[in-house]
């Protein structure tokens, strides 16, 4: 089982490997959308289907929500999980697009040839990756290195209702010695990432209420309560001069960076003025103690999302609103407690709140930060094989997001998970005109035929 001779099929089966992503991305799997159901049913179908036929036990398991693909494939070594999802943002707003966002086509850029469709970088793209380095495997040497199963999820950009049920009911058949999850990005253009830390997430919507009703500002201003007013008072105290974050006790369970991790951070030699730059920003403007990659990738946030309130359409119309709502969200690291920071909030706005004033919260299920310890073998054997594909050694990174499932791999079926994947940062996931990099697709195929090769070596 040499592993050139895969890579040799790998290259000539591009084009083929290519004309199957683009049946994929054909399919509108929106799971966001109820109009769109039998869309990703059809999906599971279909990734049924391709698994079948290279060998895979695969099936289409059922779910109050989208269907999740389960797939087996018996082997000898390690037992390897793969993870990824099938389900897509919304294509909105359609005329944004330059192509229509399900007709996949390949487009010459100016920094080379890419993949254009709502999912080709999110995650049908990164997912195909490894099915087509399976397929490799299995048509030149007959069967996968190693015991691989494969886990595809179709709620993932709906919130995942239906997964943590699914991974408790299905545990025993799901844990693996190492989940492989295929949905993040390189470090640049040509540096390979393992990411072994990911944040947190706290989300929660603030509703003040002041008055009964919206008022006259001439017969009511001065007098009344203006819950626009109490909100910004509330918002602006969230931060100090030096942006840290104000809540009491926030901070515990933050750690400092260890000295081995900083110093390939350091060696990275990132560029926050070319980052900030692509945004049409010039300066870091998070904890002034700290540097631009700890802030992306090691510490934790408090952002508002959104602000309502008032009057908010042309012209302009003179009241004092009766209610105002902003959207916080918080980005963890380290042992932060979301619930813990999710009572100190409250605390702190029931601090601030005026007499006349009432307060609703609105929460979506938090999470707390995962990182996982490179101890475990497989973590420097991965790192080795993509050193071997990419013009840049691979390095372990952290990840300023938030993927929830690599925390469920663990705390769940207490396996852990790396998290490789070759999305670039103008992929424009989520937004119109998504893309994937050809060359991404191609390597990142050949990448995993040769993380899949070293995982089998003893």
């Amino acid at each position: 089982m040499t592993i050139s001779k895969v890579l040799n099929q790998i290259d000539n089966d591009l084009p083929d490997s290519l004309k199957r992503l683009f049946e994929l991305l054909r399919i509108q799997s929106i799971s966001t959308d109820p109009a769109y159901k039998d869309e990703c049913q059809k999906a599971a179908d279909w990734l049924v289907s391709d698994l079948n036929s290279i060998g895979f036990n695969a099936s289409k398991r059922e779910t109050p929500g989208h269907p999740m693909v389960i797939g087996h494939s018996e082997g000898a070594g390690p037992h390897i999980m793969f993870y990824g999802h099938y389900d897509v943002q919304p294509a909105d707003p359609l005329e944004l697009w330059s192509n229509p966002p399900f007709e996949p086509i390949i487009e010459e850029t100016k920094k080379g040839k890419v993949i254009r469709a709502r999912g080709a970088s999110d995650d049908k793209g990164q997912l195909m990756t490894f099915v087509e380095a399976c397929r490799a495997w299995q048509k030149v040497n007959g069967q996968l290195p190693v015991k691989v199963s494969i886990f595809f999820e179709g709620e993932e950009e709906s919130g995942s209702p239906s997964l943590v049920p699914f991974m408790k009911k299905n545990a025993a058949e799901l844990t693996a010695d190492i989940a492989l999850i295929c949905d993040t990005g390189l470090y640049g253009e040509e540096t390979p990432a393992i990411i072994t830390m990911l944040r947190g997430i706290v989300k929660i919507e603030l509703q003040i209420t002041g008055p009964s009703r919206d008022l006259h500002s001439g017969m009511y201003g001065g007098i009344s309560i203006n819950p626009i007013r109490v909100l910004n008072k509330i918002l602006a105290g969230l931060h100090d001069d030096q942006g840290k974050i104000t809540l009491p006790k926030f901070y515990e369970g933050v750690s400092e960076l260890p000295e081995e991790i900083a110093t390939q951070w350091e060696n990275l030699s990132f560029d926050h003025s070319h980052f900030l730059k692509e945004v049409g920003l010039s300066e870091p403007a998070g904890e002034l103690d700290r540097s631009p990659l700890e802030m992306i990738w090691s510490r934790p946030t408090c952002d508002v999302n959104g602000i309502t309130g008032g009057y908010e359409g042309d012209g302009f119309k003179t009241v004092l609103p009766s209610k105002a709502s902003a959207k916080i969200s918080f980005r963890l690291v380290g042992d932060q407690n979301p619930i813990k920071i999710i009572e100190s909030l409250k605390a702190y706005v029931q601090e601030n709140l005026p007499n006349d004033c009432s307060i609703r919260y609105i929460e979506e299920t938090p999470s707390k930060a995962t990182h996982m310890s490179t101890d475990n073998a497989a973590f420097e054997k991965a790192r080795q094989a993509l050193s071997l594909e990419w013009p840049k050694d691979a390095t372990f990174v952290g990840c300023g997001g938030s993927i929830p499932i690599a925390g469920h791999f663990k705390d769940i079926l207490n396996t852990d998970a790396m998290l490789i994947g070759f999305g670039k940062d103008d992929d424009q996931i989520h937004s119109p005109n998504e893309k994937y990099d050809l060359s991404s697709f191609h390597r990142g195929i050949r990448s995993w035929a040769r993380i899949l090769d070293k995982l089998a070596e003893g």
